[in-house]
């Protein structure tokens, strides 16, 4: 299973990218695999081939537009099926036996 965060953004279009952001988030969504949004990118989480498919059609959704892109990926693999997307997070919770700001 791998958790992949990355973040993906045309540099050539000026100060605001959040056309094109949303437009390489439309295709996380409608890839079916898991995801979860934040502030500075998108983690998601499947199989090797799954996540970069998704990676890879996010690039080219913004090539068609764009003549320079920036990406910065950063990928966790760990053998199994089990989803440890939330399970990291709670693992931590229960060591410092508090909630924390996700």
């Amino acid at each position: 299973m791998v958790l992949a965060e990355f973040s993906m953004f045309p540099t050539d279009k000026g100060e605001s990218v959040s056309k094109y952001v949303s437009q390489v988030l439309k295709v996380i969504d409608e890839s079916g695999l898991t995801y979860q949004l934040t502030p500075m990118g998108t983690i998601l989480e499947g199989g090797w081939k799954e996540v970069m498919a998704v990676v890879t059609a996010c690039f080219e959704t913004l090539q068609t537009q764009s003549r320079r892109i920036t990406t910065v990926l950063k990928v966790d693999y760990r053998e199994g099926t089990e989803s440890r997307m939330h399970s990291k997070i709670s693992k931590l919770e229960s060591i410092l036996q508090k909630k924390l700001k996700t």
